[in-house]
Order: structure tokens, then C-alpha cells, then sequence
């Protein structure tokens, strides 16, 4: 299982801070792409992904029992 969090528009977009997914692995790609499908809108090209609190590149490797988060682009002055 992989844990995925959501943060700020995101959780708005998905309805929820977090949820599991029945996967043993899947690249970081991979990750965004199921994302953009579950979620139109997702914005999978502007988002960034951590895997266990480090950035991820997208191809990267997600193994069961690794947590990710999604990370939306800041703005700001």
C-alpha cells in the first residue's frame, strides 16, 4: 500500500487530506498520471511529489509502505 497526502487545493480538489492505494509500486509518473485521471484538474505537470519527505524526480520508484505528498505550486510576493 501507498499512502498519499493532498494539500491546500489539492485536498479541495480530491475531498480529502489522504487516502491508500492497493499498489506494491509505481514510479512517481505513474503516481501523477492516476492522479490527473481520479482528479481532472489535478494540474499533474505543476505538482510537485515527495516520497518520505524527500522531492521525487518522476522516475523515481513509490514501494509499499513509502508515504507521498503532493505538493501544489506557491505563490506569493
Amino acid at each position: 500500500m501507498i499512502r498519499v497526502n493532498y494539500f491546500a487545493r489539492l485536498r479541495e480538489l480530491a475531498g480529502k487530506g489522504g487516502e491508500t492505494l492497493e499498489r506494491d509500486q509505481m514510479t512517481v509518473r505513474e503516481l501523477l498520471d492516476w492522479a490527473e485521471e481520479t482528479y481532472p484538474g489535478f494540474g499533474k505537470d505543476d505538482v510537485q511529489v515527495a516520497v518520505n519527505e524527500e522531492y521525487a524526480l518522476p522516475e523515481d520508484l513509490i514501494r509499499s509502505g513509502d508515504e507521498c505528498a503532493f505538493i501544489p505550486p506557491v505563490s506569493g510576493g
